[in-house]
C-alpha cells in the first residue's frame, strides 16, 4: 500500500513539476520586481529630499516669492530666480507694461 501512494505520488510531481517550477519562478520574479520598485521608490524619494527647494547653481534654500501674480523661486544666497515649467509662458502672456514690472521688480529698479 505504501508503495503504490509513493508512486502515485511521484507520478503526479512528474505530471506538475513544470507547473509548479513556473509558478515558483513567477512568484519569485514578482518579489523582486516589487522589492526592486522600493528600492527605486526610496532611492527617487532620497534624491528628492537632497534636491528638493534647493538652489541648482549653489545649493542653497529657494524661496516661492509671488511676483505680478506669478510663483518664482528664488535663492536667498546667490539670488537667483527660478520658474517653474509653465511659469514662463504666464509671464509672455502678460501685457508689455505687466512684462516690464515684472523684470523690473525681478532685477531690483
Amino acid at each position: 500500500m505504501e508503495e503504490t501512494d509513493r508512486r502515485r505520488e511521484d507520478d503526479w510531481f512528474r505530471e506538475n513539476e513544470e507547473k509548479l517550477l513556473e509558478e515558483a519562478r513567477i512568484a519569485r520574479e514578482k518579489r523582486e520586481q516589487q522589492r526592486a520598485d522600493l528600492e527605486e521608490a526610496g532611492e527617487r524619494q532620497r534624491l528628492k529630499d537632497l534636491h528638493f527647494m534647493k538652489c541648482p547653481k549653489c545649493g542653497h534654500d529657494l524661496v516661492e516669492e509671488s511676483l505680478l501674480g506669478i510663483t518664482v523661486d528664488r535663492c536667498g544666497f546667490c539670488e537667483g530666480i527660478f520658474l517653474d515649467p509653465g511659469e514662463l509662458d504666464q509671464l509672455f502672456l502678460k501685457k508689455d507694461d505687466e512684462r516690464r514690472g515684472f523684470l523690473r521688480r525681478v532685477l531690483g529698479f
